[in-house]
């Protein structure tokens, strides 16, 4: 993710989500009366893949409006107006999906329960402070770099001031090499 987003921070902005989704998780466990349990740590593992998907989709978008000349505010609003459905919808499912498992009294079915609840609950909450949390930590990103909140500022993201696209970086030679001895 760092290599795509050409950030070291834009990753640990979409990390910073995870703890709240786990959050929510143990928070679905208390109300449920159940413990945590190995298959309740299985299903936060599955809970931070659904959260980082949904938060990758969301930067991507806002990387993308701003490479296109957006002023932040604009790309980070447009983010979120565009994004709203695909990211709702991706959670929505999962959680209507498992939504019976919780209610299922076979045996077998006990085993899952729990993965089925730490899913379920850390989505609930993890969605809705996706949608709002990563615009706003981007937002506070982008003003600790210098940005104002009407010019692009790609180009001012990890010190590259000049805007150099890292066209700069020596591209490896082609052809044979010779070395000498």
């Amino acid at each position: 993710v760092t290599v795509e987003f050409r950030s070291y921070v834009q990753p640990l902005i979409i990390l910073g989500i995870i703890p709240l989704g786990i959050i929510g998780a143990v928070f679905g466990h208390a109300i449920l009366g159940m413990e945590l349990t190995l298959f309740s740590l299985f299903g936060l593992v599955a809970l931070t893949g659904v959260v980082v998907n949904d938060s990758i989709v969301l930067i991507d978008f806002i990387n993308h409006r701003i490479a296109d000349g957006l002023p932040l505010r604009e790309a980070l609003i447009d983010a979120g107006r565009r994004r709203f459905r695909p990211v709702l919808l991706t959670s929505m499912t999962t959680i209507v999906g498992l939504a019976p498992i919780l209610k299922e009294t076979s045996f077998q079915a006990q085993i899952i329960i729990p993965m089925a609840a730490s899913l379920i609950f850390g989505l609930m909450l993890a969605t809705v402070l996706v949608l709002f949390l990563i615009p706003t930590y981007y937002y506070l990103y982008a003003r600790a770099m210098g940005a104002q909140a009407d010019e692009p500022w790609l180009r001012k993201m990890d010190g590259n001031e000049e805007g150099d696209d890292y066209n700069s970086i020596e591209k490896p030679v082609s052809g044979p090499v010779q070395i000498q001895t």
